[in-house]
């Protein structure tokens, strides 16, 4: 077996596997780098562009894991693309929203390579894509090549439980298996439940590594972590100060809207409008409508009936009074400029009212990074747009995270017992504390970190 990690950085980045499994290529995800802009954000393509390709499989549709796909099909347009029944709702409402993104980025920061793709393409290639249900065995290679002597493999999703739709994927070949976790959560969330990996056996395990650097503190209880967060709420709004919360539209943004819904259902919070973006608004409906179909808690909470949601307009958030107490959970989760979640923050952060509660994680070098960093009274560059702020505003960090715990993660290695564990998705810090960590604790099984565009044989 034949593997290459494709992400063009040691980071969390893009995240993209090529597999070569017995004459069969395989790409697990199509990401585009966060951090990143125009062609540099996206995979290392290059690497694989006259490789036979015959499938794409995703594992969720976070732009870090399916923002080059449109891109990458062009390089390959007789490979079909699989993914989880619930992504198969969504993927197409995400792609064409980052063309919206990418053409507004072009307009007004200059990047004239954006578009990527556009709207036309994501219509395009939508007909090659296939959902499927959790726990269904696939086959994926080419229809010529199964029937030109070759053994077929096959794949299967499995729920991680990360955001809707969200799968590990087992890959079977004859000799071989390899899973991907793509990213997981062991532990339940507010709506979502944990992942279902039960009984994953592979000879090759890719993991994720993004809490590797992040120890749990002794006592900690997601329980604690959500009364905290509600008493803080709760005490700016009585203080007549507005509340940002911001989130990523897919996924944060449901789990933060059900967590207020079973709040203000049971007394803890008062009923009042909360503000959202457009795209959450998307996706909080798709939660409603296939809450049916999705492994949750709460299968009869509809959010858009249990709550006053309302979209901000294009330009509110820059306008609009922040007096009297006002509740917003916005995109984009680390801020990003030209974002209503940025605009916010820069009016904000000045004001000891307001207050910025981040839920999950915000990279060091976004604005919403250098926020978490920065000291109360410290004048800081927020970002190239906002340039020098100084904070006041109150902030704080709750630990509610869609990530499986560092420890949850090695005890699964040792569930899956492969005879190789390839590290990824995660920082330097944290990789080196798994391969630490993995070395210690089963010292047979064999440990990699694939460099960005490094071949690997399994």
């Amino acid at each position: 077996m034949r593997i290459i990690n494709l992400n063009p950085d040691s980071d969390i980045g893009a995240s993209a596997w090529f597999i070569d499994i017995e004459g069969h290529r395989l790409l697990m995800d199509a990401g585009t780098h966060p951090k990143r802009e125009g062609r540099e954000s996206l995979p290392l393509y290059n690497l694989i562009q006259k490789e036979d390709l015959d499938a794409i499989a995703l594992s969720h549709c976070h732009h870090d894991h399916v923002g080059s796909l449109p891109v990458v099909l062009r390089h390959f347009p007789k490979a079909h693309v699989l993914m989880t029944q619930l992504s198969y709702f969504i993927v197409e409402r995400v792609l064409h929203n980052s063309v919206n993104v990418m053409t507004r980025q072009r307009d007004e920061l200059g990047i004239k390579e954006y578009p990527l793709f556009t709207h036309d393409e994501v219509d395009d290639i939508a007909p090659r894509f296939q959902g499927f249900k959790y726990n269904r065995e696939v086959e994926w290679a080419a229809f010529q090549k199964t029937r030109a002597g070759f053994s077929s493999p096959t794949l299967e999703f499995y729920d991680a439980g990360h955001a809707l739709g969200s799968a590990g994927i087992m890959v079977r070949g004859q000799k071989q298996t390899v899973f991907f976790t793509g990213d997981v959560s062991f532990r339940d969330q507010t709506i979502l439940k944990g992942a279902r990996f039960e009984d994953v056996k592979a000879d090759v395990l890719i993991m994720e590594t993004t809490r590797g650097n992040r120890a749990i503190p002794s006592g900690f209880t997601r329980e604690a972590e959500i009364e905290r967060l509600t008493q803080a709420i709760d005490r700016v709004l009585k203080r007549k100060g507005s509340v940002l919360i911001p989130t990523f539209a897919l996924g944060r943004t449901q789990e933060i809207l059900a967590l207020l819904a079973l709040l203000t259902r049971a007394g803890k919070l008062k009923h009042q409008p909360i503000y959202i973006g457009g795209l959450g608004r998307v996706f909080t409906e798709i939660y409603d409508l296939e809450a049916h179909r999705t492994h949750r808690n709460h299968s009869n909470l509809q959010l858009h009936e249990a709550l006053n949601l309302i979209v901000l307009e294009h330009g509110q958030a820059q306008k609009m009074k922040l007096t009297g107490g006002r509740l917003f959970v916005i995109t984009a989760g680390m801020m990003s400029e030209n974002t209503a979640a940025h605009d916010l923050a820069t009016r904000m952060i000045g004001d000891e009212k307001q207050a910025i509660f981040f839920v999950g994680y915000a990279d060091p070098d976004t604005p919403g990074g250098r926020l978490k960093k920065a000291r109360p009274g410290e004048t800081f560059v927020f970002s190239g747009s906002a340039g020098e702020v100084t904070k006041r505003c109150e902030m704080q960090d709750f630990d509610l995270t869609a990530h499986a715990n560092r420890d949850e993660l090695l005890d699964f290695v040792g569930e899956v017992s492969p005879h190789t564990v390839l590290l990824g998705h995660g920082g330097e810090d944290s990789r080196h504390w798994f391969e630490e960590q993995i070395r210690a604790r089963y010292p047979k099984i064999n440990v990699i970190q694939p460099a960005p565009g490094k071949s690997v044989e399994v």
